[in-house]
């Protein structure tokens, strides 16, 4: 019968898809990178999706966010994305998680039945948990590194983490996943050199967060604030996505 991935189909096959719309791929961070995730996984067919995120849309998302407009700013990103993947496909199953992945709530997570999860989060120790926590399992698992301050969407490689260059945050990741004995790990990392962004507070939001509507926290406080642009951190995310269709079907 002709539906939606009727043209998926005709290059993966009817086994396939079915097991696209069987599988559970939980996304840890929905910005720039996780929001194409997302996109290109429910467009693909997958079925069931846990969503992880305690971020706003902010104005300064929609240089780059397939979520962020002029509409979705302020709202939570969980709820846009999940709005968004039911207009693509009514029939998706969709689990929004308001809270950040931490160490601390880490057995909150149903990994046990996760079919995939995808790293898109931001710190070194969320990474580094939720690695340790797909390694318990036998959950297959894969990393994003550093997609800010770059220009070069051509630059970036899938790789295990130990044939990784350049990328800062990969030799970060190196070195504690060594420490922790953890011998592989697929990850997506650009091999261009960062770039230093320009130190102007007057178009930074250190300063003043614009997100929104009087919340506790702002983004400024978690990490440092980096040049972003649309094409680089959507091209992370389709590699990724591509990578989790791929492992999905095998």
């Amino acid at each position: 019968m002709l539906d939606q991935f009727s043209r998926t189909e005709l290059l993966l096959g009817e086994e396939a898809m079915e097991k696209l719309r069987t599988s559970r791929v939980a996304v840890f961070g929905i910005g720039g990178v996780g929001g194409y995730v997302c996109e290109a996984l429910v467009r693909s067919g997958v079925g069931n999706f846990d969503l992880i995120d305690d971020d706003k849309v902010c104005l300064t998302n929609i240089n780059r966010q397939i979520i962020a407009t002029r509409k979705t700013v302020g709202k939570y990103k969980v709820d846009v994305m999940e709005d968004r993947m039911k207009d693509i496909n009514p029939d998706v199953n969709v689990t929004g998680h308001k809270c950040f992945f931490l160490p601390e709530n880490a057995e909150e997570f149903d990994f046990e039945n996760y079919s995939y999860v995808v790293d898109a989060v931001d710190t070194v120790t969320a990474k580094l948990e939720l690695v340790m926590k797909c390694r318990e399992k036998g959950v297959p698992i894969i990393s994003s590194m550093g997609a800010g301050n770059k220009l070069d969407a051509s630059a970036f490689r899938v790789a295990d983490i130990y044939d990784t260059k350049v990328c800062p945050l990969a030799k970060v990741m190196r070195r504690e996943l060594k420490k922790r004995g953890v011998d592989r790990l697929k990850v997506v990392y650009s091999e261009e050199k960062p770039i230093s962004p320009i130190d102007d507070m007057v178009i930074s939001c250190r300063s003043n967060c614009i997100s929104s509507t009087g919340d506790t926290h702002k983004c400024t406080e978690r990490r440092a604030i980096p040049g972003s642009v649309a094409f680089v951190p959507s091209v992370v995310g389709l590699i990724i996505a591509g990578e989790v269709i791929k492992d999905l079907i095998k």
